[in-house]
């Protein structure tokens, strides 16, 4: 499970220009041939903070749960602000907290962002990070809600765990709300009978397991019934160990990530039916659902559903020798056909570690892609979807949203604060801890 993170001195500069937001500019201004999904990409995210949806980008289709946090109205200063007095500004206040701050940014963030990171990682790393510094008064997330509960689950009661915008949310965790989920289990017990019986071989009927891009809520329902939490890395060794406890597994929110691991695992696909929470049985029968292995929660990740099997056959007509690496959230078909799938960790890795110069074909977010095109020039990186469409959510921080929380700290006050209540916190920290003792 661990990892290097990256610091700011860690951080080469190459000749590619790291930053997403400039290339959006720059298409919206008429002085880059390049393509994104929607030009309000260009218009600060404030603009969309009250308007329903998760915002311009990958998620922007997706359908935003009622009740979701909607983030207040950002005080004009930082909204006129330019990039250069907002960065200054940052610096300045960070300056002013030293210690009493750690600043945590995802790979997804914009560069403009990353840039302000005291570590920057996925979502697990970033966990990991928040325990490493217990002394910190605040903890400032630079990622979508789902992380900043983790951290505040996993933080000691007095930190204050701190979301930039807490319209930062994400499509794919919103896809299994615990209504949803619980009523799922209700209707499986009317399958399987009582989900709490063991077996001859000690196994109940069905062990939950989620991904750590779920809610607190959810995370908390895997506990109390015995299941565990999974990350991209790990997804393999916590299937095992849900298949040593249980007949089956219900594995949520992401459909792509539980077929693509199950099937390297030998399951078959007959025995992998899906569950749409909308449809009685999730739109099965009760002899599929008595003869499954995994039951795979009706979700996805936007971004990750963007790529197809025609974009990497376009990358090897054009690059000859591509060498293709895909995420595992990514479907079926598309990671059959890379020549390696793994988490964004496993990306950053394989490309480190490759010597001599190589075209890499990467199919992750582009906020990433564009990153590590700027920090190993010897190499050719490029996106495998050629449309400019970051993570609609992660998006959703903006430097003027990180200066705004972080001056507000230098003057005493933690905004946008972000607690689990304790009655989930409780067995969402048991899943937890079972995912940290099963290492892969």
């Amino acid at each position: 499970m661990s990892a290097t993170l990256i610091t700011l001195s860690q951080r080469p500069a190459g000749g590619v220009d790291p930053s997403v937001d400039h290339g959006i500019q720059a298409i919206v201004a008429g002085t880059s041939a390049a393509e994104t999904c929607t030009t309000e990409l260009a218009a600060g995210p404030w603009d969309f903070d009250n308007r329903p949806g998760y915002g311009p980008g990958s998620s922007m289709g997706d359908v935003l749960p009622t009740g979701a946090p909607r983030q207040g109205e950002l005080p004009a200063a930082y909204r006129a602000a330019g990039e250069e007095e907002l960065h200054e500004r940052i610096r300045a206040a960070k300056d002013v907290l030293g210690e009493r701050v750690v600043v945590l940014g995802h790979f997804y963030q914009r560069e403009e962002v990353v840039t302000h990171a005291d570590y920057v990682g996925d979502s697990f790393q970033l966990a990991n990070a928040a325990l490493e510094h217990p002394d910190a008064e605040a903890i400032v997330f630079c990622g979508v809600h789902f992380m900043a509960e983790t951290a505040d689950l996993l933080s000691r009661p007095e930190q204050a765990v701190i979301l930039p915008n807490l319209a930062a949310g994400c499509s794919m965790a919103d896809m299994a709300s615990i209504d949803e989920v619980e009523e799922c289990w209700e209707q499986l017990e009317d399958v399987y009978g009582d989900l709490a019986a063991v077996d001859a071989d000690g196994r109940v009927p069905v062990i939950p397991v989620t991904y750590m891009n779920s809610s607190a809520a959810i995370k908390g329902f895997v506990g109390r019934h015995g299941g565990i939490v999974c990350t991209s890395s790990n997804a393999r060794t916590v299937l095992e160990w849900a298949f040593a406890r249980g007949r089956r597994v219900l594995f949520f929110p992401d459909q792509h990530l539980g077929r693509n691991t199950a099937k390297a695992m030998g399951v078959p696909l007959a025995q992998m039916p899906m569950w749409n929470p909308r449809q009685p049985l999730g739109g099965s029968t009760n002899d599929e659902l008595v003869e499954a292995r995994v039951i795979l929660w009706h979700g996805f990740c936007s971004v990750h559903r963007r790529f197809t099997v025609d974009q990497i056959d376009k990358a090897r007509a054009e690059h000859p020798g591509v060498r293709v690496i895909v995420h595992p959230e990514c479907p079926m078909a598309v990671v059959d056909a890379a020549d390696e799938a793994g988490s964004t960790d496993y990306i950053r890795t394989a490309i480190a570690a490759a010597t001599a110069p190589t075209t890499f074909a990467i199919g992750t977010e582009i906020n990433l892609v564009q990153r590590l095109a700027a920090q190993h020039p010897q190499h050719e990186i490029f996106c495998l979807d050629p449309v400019v469409c970051p993570c609609s959510t992660m998006y959703r921080i903006h430097p003027g949203y990180l200066a705004w929380v972080l001056e507000r700290l230098v003057a005493g006050e933690a905004v946008n604060r972000i607690t689990v209540p304790a009655d989930v916190a409780g067995p969402a920290r048991v899943a937890l801890e079972r995912m940290l003792a099963a290492r892969p």
